[in-house]
């Protein structure tokens, strides 16, 4: 039997319930809301439970502060969709109260009713949820023959998300809207991508989910590495193959931050973030025209969580949040952009800077010299026509630092000097 919040900490019960109702709770989720002196939920919600006792919407805007209030003194159940702890508000409960103070009590999610009525092995469909998300997420999971789930915000999701398959280049693409699912007016639409996009009039019920089979389309790899043309920008880029060996001296793992120092056109944060769904990215960027532009890139390439803050380093560096990896693409002569980035790194973080020019490659010397790590000499060439033959064009070399922090104090004993030119602004990649 799950605990019910009766004792002073506090504790809370959440129940999953689905579209079916109070027919479809096992008998101990039943309890809970039956013995519940406050039952707290969405409008939908609150009308599939039997009447009695004090019954509480949610307030506009959402906020759980007076559940934590009400629990110190009443038994308090929360109704939450399927399963709470899936996209739901049994999670945001966790993190606010933590989880000592909260049990779950949780139906089939909406994932496990769509994939049970689809036939596909839930374990191998990525889930991408448009309830108070960017819709433009879906783009990181096109490509080939894949199948996807998008949990949609209203009944417009399944056309819009039809309208950016058509835009990606996957109008062929199957879809299948589920709509109500488990309940009694459960019903599904079929059809392709590019049909739904030309009926823009056409609007399912809100709680719906879109199943998507890709079909033929330009999808792109989450290797580090992407076609430079998968770019907007204007010179400002981190050329394809020096952005891999880059990402690959980063290291990024899911769950860590990045800070891009001169984002440029984003592609390093992005490139980072398509990595794993939990990885994260601030950009750092002087110019406002590239900070826009990263951030549509970013939307264009399925990462629309990529934020960009304008100013110019080190200053704009303050008050961030602790990074796991920093990659500095501008602002190498700038006094107090590498100081200020390694103070932030937390130990066992990893820093890569890149150097183009003598100078730069000058103050990565002394920066090597004071954190240690290592320098690295890549040079790339392309193949280019030559009369009736084939010749090779190199690019410009790039001198690559790459330190991993490890907590104790630098190896040299002075600040690098840096060059004369301390005033240029962090402007790119």
């Amino acid at each position: 039997m799950p605990r019910v919040g009766v004792d002073p900490s506090g504790s809370v019960t959440v129940v999953g319930i689905g579209d079916d109702g109070w027919d479809g709770l096992s008998a101990a989720a039943r309890a809970v809301v039956a013995r519940a002196d406050v039952v707290v939920g969405a409008a939908r919600h609150l009308a599939l439970i039997p009447a009695g006792g004090e019954r509480l919407p949610w307030p506009s805007p959402f906020a759980v502060g007076f559940v934590a209030e009400s629990a110190a003194r009443r038994r308090v159940c929360v109704l939450a969709s399927g399963d709470p702890m899936f996209y739901g508000v049994g999670a945001t409960l966790v993190r606010e109260l933590g989880a000592a103070r909260v049990t779950v009590v949780p139906a089939p999610s909406s994932t496990s009713l769509a994939c049970a009525r689809l036939g596909w092995p839930v374990q191998t469909v990525p889930v991408v949820s448009a309830v108070g998300r960017p819709l433009a997420a879906l783009a990181a999971e096109l490509t080939a023959g894949a199948r996807v789930l998008l949990l949609s915000a209203d009944g417009s999701t399944p056309g819009r998300a039809a309208v950016l398959l058509r835009e990606r280049g996957f109008g062929t693409s199957a879809l299948t809207v589920l709509e109500h699912l488990g309940g009694p007016t459960e019903s599904v639409w079929s059809g392709t991508a590019d049909a739904l996009a030309a009926a823009p009039e056409r609007r399912f019920a809100d709680l719906n989910v879109l199943a998507i089979e890709c079909g033929p389309g330009p999808g792109l790899s989450r290797v580090p590495g992407l076609p430079d043309d998968a770019y907007a920008h204007d010179g400002q880029l981190t050329k394809r193959e020096i952005r891999a060996v880059t990402l690959a001296a980063l290291g990024p793992r899911p769950g860590e931050l990045l800070w891009d120092v001169g984002a440029g056109s984003g592609s390093i944060g992005i490139e980072w973030m398509r990595v794993h769904p939990s990885c994260s990215a601030i950009g750092f960027e002087a110019r406002e025209d590239r900070a826009e532009r990263a951030r549509a890139n970013a939307a264009t390439l399925g990462v629309p969580g990529l934020r960009v803050v304008v100013g110019h380093a080190p200053d704009v560096l303050a008050g961030a949040p602790t990074p796991d990896a920093i990659f500095v693409g501008g602002g190498l002569t700038v006094d107090g952009v590498v100081e200020r980035c390694w103070a932030a790194l937390r130990p066992g973080g990893r820093l890569v800077a890149n150097a183009v020019v003598a100078e730069t490659e000058a103050d990565l010397l002394r920066c090597r010299a004071l954190y240690g790590g290592e320098l690295t000499r890549l040079q790339v060439a392309r193949s280019t026509p030559v009369g009736r033959f084939t010749g090779w064009r190199p690019a410009m070399p790039v001198t690559q630092w790459a330190v991993t922090k490890s907590g104790a104090e630098p190896v040299g004993s002075t600040s690098p000097t840096r060059s004369a030119d301390a005033t240029r602004s962090v402007e790119g990649e």
